[in-house]
């Protein structure tokens, strides 16, 4: 058996990779990439026994914030932005016991890296299996996201497509709205003007706005990610990156020009977007859920153009008590809130509750 803590340019991160099915989210150039993004430092947990393999990329993050750090640095860490979360090989899932040994091996190789707490967003599809095979530390339930499920034949892929949002499709074609693919590099100003636009006119948390250096990092992705748009006499009305991996097309970020809003081409760019998976013979295109897991107005759009649902859990684990006990305690002082009202807001980890 061996324990393992990798860095991005250890070569063990990718050839793990070869033997797991897997997103972009888990490649090491983009967890690098989004911890410049965060300030923190990424790393992965493997720990392998012959067909048995426990892999976890993660962003490790100083506490420093929260609490003077004089006496000894505390971390804690987290997934990068996304879905990416734990893998293991099937020969770990079917053994009963291997998931939760696995599990307490990354809890004690983090508490020996003075980790007080770990908070990982598992994928909705990679880690279907992982509720049941997950005893010592239950998963916590987000809500559910939606797949478009691309073994289907495309006549029965449209008839699980909302009325609403078919007749919105045909509308865009008739507008003479045209969908397609094109070079993310060429068309980067173009995406991040219409992203931003986006997030402005929702008025988007902090944490759904990244820079320039963040999407020009995504180009080293290569043929990974894609940039699916929709132009109307030549103009770009709406854009989406999407990622794919392992049969697997994901949608990453987009948007819509405000000024099209009224004729919904998001709906067109995602149903070019499925069909164009599915001739690349993906097997799902995954298009999310609702800010926060909840079932709001994204999710109820989204859940429009299919009927495949995916639970979407995460992983909430106390480290080290003392150490978040501690910070808890520092926290709540620092803002004039009690211990007990930290602890009621549901957020983890509870000493960064606002």
């Amino acid at each position: 058996m061996n324990i393992t803590t990798l860095d991005v340019n250890n070569y063990l991160w990718l050839e793990t990779l070869s033997q797991l099915p897997h997103d972009v989210y888990h490649l090491p150039d983009y967890v690098a990439l989004d911890a410049r993004r965060t300030q923190t430092l990424p790393e992965a947990f493997l720990l392998q026994d012959e067909d048995k393999i426990f892999f976890a990329p993660y962003l490790l993050r100083s506490c420093s914030d929260i609490a003077d750090a004089a006496q000894t640095e505390v971390y804690d860490i987290i997934s990068p932005y996304g879905y990416p979360g734990i893998l293991m090989s099937e020969g770990a899932i079917n053994d009963p016991e291997f998931p939760d040994f696995a599990l307490e091996q990354f809890r004690q190789t983090l508490q020996e890296r003075g980790v007080c707490s770990a908070f990982l967003r598992l994928h909705p599809i990679l880690g279907e299996k992982f509720v049941q095979v997950f005893q010592s530390d239950p998963l916590m339930e987000n809500g559910k996201t939606v797949s478009i499920d691309l073994t289907l034949d495309e006549d029965k892929i449209w008839a699980k497509t909302r009325r609403g949002h078919q007749s919105t499709i045909n509308k865009c074609i008739r507008l003479g709205l045209t969908a397609k693919t094109v070079s993310f590099a060429e068309y980067i100003d173009e995406f991040i003007a219409i992203y931003e636009e986006t997030m402005d006119r929702v008025q988007a948390k902090d944490s759904y706005y990244f820079d320039r250096d963040y999407f020009e990092g995504l180009l080293k992705l290569g043929d990974k990610v894609h940039l699916g748009v929709v132009e109307s006499e030549d103009q770009i009305v709406c854009a989406c990156l999407f990622f794919e991996s392992c049969n697997i097309v994901q949608a990453h970020l987009g948007g819509t020009r405000t000024e099209f809003l009224k004729q919904s081409p998001f709906n067109l760019l995602l149903h070019q977007m499925r069909l164009w998976a599915k001739e690349r013979g993906n097997k799902y295109l995954h298009i999310g859920g609702g800010v926060g897991g909840k079932k709001d107005n994204l999710y109820t759009f989204k859940s429009g153009f299919s009927k495949q649902r995916h639970e979407f859990f995460t992983l909430r684990s106390v480290v080290d008590t003392e150490r978040y006990n501690d910070l808890l305690q520092f926290r709540a002082k620092s803002i004039n809130k009690s211990v007990e009202e930290l602890q009621q807001s549901q957020f983890f980890p509870a000493y960064r509750a606002v």
